[in-house]
């Protein structure tokens, strides 16, 4: 065996035994908040907070067409925001440049323009959203509006990792746990991306020192990586757990606007992935190109 082979088998190994290790602690993560969830204090406890986000009656319940819509645009917008991303961070030479037409001096990757047309797209969506959803009094789901979903979201978090799910209903409302981290995710942690986005971006003034002083670049950065982490985390959880605490009532609800269960939202979604997939895919220099050369010059690095 060479010695060059060693070190990737090596690797291999660590990986393997890295994997069995997270899994090992899963399991007791599970056993440990099941024997949590017997004791008396913590079963009352439960009992007095089964987990659902307090919510105004009567209000916020359903799924409108809007809402729909824009959770889909949302995800696509941000699906492509995450690999161009990436793309960022690993790219050494852009495959081509990009410049304003008004303003010379604003000259950035190819790539980076398509990440700042993601976020102009995605930052419209999520201002329709926001209006809608306050226009429409849907922003209840959403807001706490009592101090009690704290002790519900810690009562679905130990439901959660004790694999005792909570019971809960999309349609009338969200539990205590997922309450706050959608608020945290359209209130929080999306302005902190669009604020930090914007820092890194050519198009903030760099001319200010006083600004640029109390916020710097180095702090926008050490903020919008681990943003990122943040969304690509959440997106993982949240649609694990929507394939796997009750998927057609879920899907139904979201994509078809039922409260049902049936195949009918199921078979839009699984469009809706396709579409999704299509976007990745489409999403290379070829097509992006011809539509960024619209809105400014561009000069493309020679293929060899």
């Amino acid at each position: 065996m060479t010695p060059a082979r060693l070190p990737a088998i090596l690797r291999a190994i660590y990986g393997a035994f890295g994997a069995a290790a997270l899994v090992i602690l899963a399991f007791m993560a599970v056993f440990f908040t099941r024997w949590i969830a017997s004791l008396e204090p913590v079963a009352d406890f439960l009992a007095a907070y089964p987990g659902a986000a307090p919510m105004p009656e009567g209000q916020g319940i359903g799924i409108p067409a809007w809402l729909s819509w824009t959770h889909f645009l949302n995800g696509f917008f941000l699906l492509l925001i995450i690999r161009t991303g990436i793309r960022i961070k690993g790219e050494k030479t852009p495959s081509g440049l990009w410049s304003s037409r008004r303003v010379k001096k604003r000259r950035m990757s190819l790539t980076v323009w398509f990440h700042l047309a993601l976020d102009a797209l995605w930052m419209l969506n999520g201002l329709v959203f926001v209006v809608l959803l306050f226009a429409s009094g849907h922003w209840v789901r959403i807001v706490p509006t009592s101090w009690d979903v704290f002790p519900n979201a810690l009562s679905a978090l130990i439901q959660y990792v004790s694999l005792d799910w909570p019971t809960h209903s999309g349609w009338t409302g969200y539990n205590g746990l997922q309450q706050l981290f959608y608020f945290l995710i359209v209130f929080v942690a999306s302005p902190l991306a669009i604020l930090t986005g914007a820092r890194l971006s050519a198009f903030w003034p760099r001319d200010d020192r006083r600004i640029n002083r109390v916020f710097s670049i180095d702090l926008a950065k050490a903020i919008h990586f681990p943003t990122m982490l943040f969304f690509v985390g959440f997106v993982v959880v949240h649609v694990g757990l929507v394939l796997t605490t009750g998927v057609l009532r879920n899907l139904n609800a979201m994509y078809a606007g039922r409260d049902e269960v049936s195949w009918v939202g199921f078979w839009i979604f699984a469009v809706s992935v396709l579409v999704l997939a299509g976007g990745w895919i489409a999403a290379r220099d070829r097509v992006i190109a011809p539509i960024a050369a619209l809105f400014g010059d561009l000069r493309m690095r020679p293929v060899r």
